[in-house]
């Protein structure tokens, strides 16, 4: 334990041992079996709704949280050097040994400050009764007629960026239902979103804990609750950024970076107080050319953007090392640090050169005169690389904002690795090709990384066409600091 904790059997000062991810307790080694046998653990479903949609305390003695206060007297808990004091599961509220009244114990529990994201035990009992007796009535289920109620659900990605997402699992489990966290290691999102199918309609609320490609996941999933015609349960869907660029969730307004910084608690207050709005999605269609080729062709879909030339390069080039030894790439940093070696590598090899020369760009039909360029950026955001503002540049020229709602892609052209360096510490401004509904482009000859939203490969001569395909339902941010300087300062 890396804080002063004291085992809830025996209440000996322990160093080792073991702790309950769910409601906190802790207990020695050799205690262990004694406190499986004598403390209950908060349920995830059970029990009756109480006055108002309350249910009991659920009391852990013991190893409160530092700087909490007492509820009743307001003075600061577990300050003595034993095991004392109470806190509650359920609300988080903590309580002295001494102000510890009986009417304390058998008081009914309101869940606290985040009683409005919170799925009650009693609720998920009482709806299961309820399909099983054949009823439809769940609007008598309490907190389900509550006019502010939006249950949340955790997915978190325990192997995105710093491998916060155990810890992350954890500290979600104590101060939610456990039922609501879901680690995406071990369960599909379209599985763990069947829960919004027992939650009012249009009521659920995501929040998806991983990078980018982790949020495209579960926005995949959302599009099957779509096809299975489960679309009045669709959630909003917030992003706690752990990936290496998270763009995305830098256009959203939640940051371009998440390393603990903030706590738990904030976070849940920044879903609850969240916007919601819509996201643009796009189908990539990549058809390879030639008489004899009887393959279907590819589809992707698109949230952030699709490349042809060195930044596709530098993302194909570190998608193979860390295929490679996927343990040396746990850090932000390090994934930072290798995708600088391989555009420095770029900068003097020039492998995407005279791309002018081998693809042809349509822009809603039109047909676009290329310069001379080494690489196409197609955005449907406004953020690219990891925190450049790439449509806009430097700000020297009137360009509007791009929007991720507004049916248009932004197309860009670079120069190469350099350009594109330049372009994120604003020394330079893309090539500005124009905005459209409808992307067509085609690779005439020879083989060019490509990649969409992060998922680079080699592609010969093809034709690729980005079309709208839906919109996302998304949950923005407006207190985050999401300007680049400030996120490459805090890098």
């Amino acid at each position: 334990f890396g804080q002063p904790s004291y085992c809830c059997v025996c209440g000996q000062h322990i160093l080792r041992g073991a702790f309950c991810g769910r409601c906190g307790l802790r207990a020695g080694e050799r205690c262990l079996g004694r406190a499986e046998r004598r403390f209950p653990c908060k349920e995830t479903a059970s029990g009756a709704a109480g006055p108002g949609g309350s249910a009991p305390h659920h009391w852990v003695r013991g190893n409160v949280p530092l700087c909490s206060c007492c509820a009743v007297c307001g003075q600061q808990c577990g300050t003595q050097p034993k095991l004392c004091d109470y806190r509650c599961a359920w609300c988080q509220y903590t309580v002295h040994d001494e102000c510890m009244v009986d009417c304390l114990r058998t008081e009914e529990c309101t869940f606290g400050e985040f009683k409005d994201l919170i799925i009650p035990p009693y609720y998920l009992s009482a709806i299961n009764q309820m399909r099983k007796e054949k009823k439809t009535s769940f609007e008598k289920v309490v907190p389900y007629c509550r006019k502010h109620w939006m249950p949340i659900i955790i997915l978190a990605n325990t192997r995105s960026g710093n491998n916060m997402g155990e810890t992350l699992l954890g500290e979600f489990k104590m101060l939610l239902n456990p039922v609501q966290v879901f680690d995406l290691s071990k369960i599909a999102p379209a599985e763990a979103l069947q829960l919004c199918t027992l939650l009012p309609c249009n009521s659920a609320r995501v929040l998806v804990c991983g990078g980018d490609g982790t949020v495209g996941w579960v926005l995949d999933a959302i599009d099957e609750m779509k096809i299975k015609g489960q679309e009045r349960y669709i959630p909003q869907v917030a992003i706690l950024p752990l990936g290496t660029g998270n763009d995305l969730s830098n256009t959203l307004g939640w940051g371009a970076g998440y390393a603990g910084e903030v706590p738990v608690e904030q976070i849940l207050r920044n879903v609850m107080e969240a916007d919601g709005i819509r996201l643009d999605r796009w189908k990539v269609q990549v058809t390879n050319k030639g008489y004899y080729n009887l393959r279907k062709p590819k589809v992707f879909t698109m949230n952030n953007y699709f490349s042809i030339g060195p930044d596709a390069l530098m993302a194909l080039n570190f998608h193979a090392h860390r295929e490679k030894t996927p343990s040396l790439f746990s850090s932000r940093i390090i994934n930072k640090a290798v995708y600088f070696f391989y555009g420095t590598k770029d900068c003097l090899v020039q492998e995407c050169k005279d791309l002018n020369k081998k693809v042809e760009l349509e822009l809603d039909g039109e047909r676009i005169e290329l310069p001379n360029l080494e690489g196409i950026i197609v955005l449907n955001i406004g953020y690219w690389g990891g925190g450049c503002r790439l449509w806009e540049g430097m700000g020297d020229e009137p360009y509007p904002l791009a929007r991720h709602d507004d049916g248009l892609l932004e197309v860009v052209g670079v120069h190469g690795s350099f350009h594109c360096a330049q372009i994120q510490v604003k020394l330079a401004n893309p090539v500005r090709l124009g905005q459209a509904h409808t992307v067509r482009l085609i690779l005439k000859s020879s083989k060019m990384p490509m990649q969409v939203d992060g998922e680079p490969w080699a592609q010969g001569p093809c034709t690729v066409t980005i079309t709208h395909k839906t919109h996302a339902p998304m949950l923005y941010h407006s207190g985050e600091q999401t300007d680049d300087d400030a996120s490459s300062l805090s890098e």
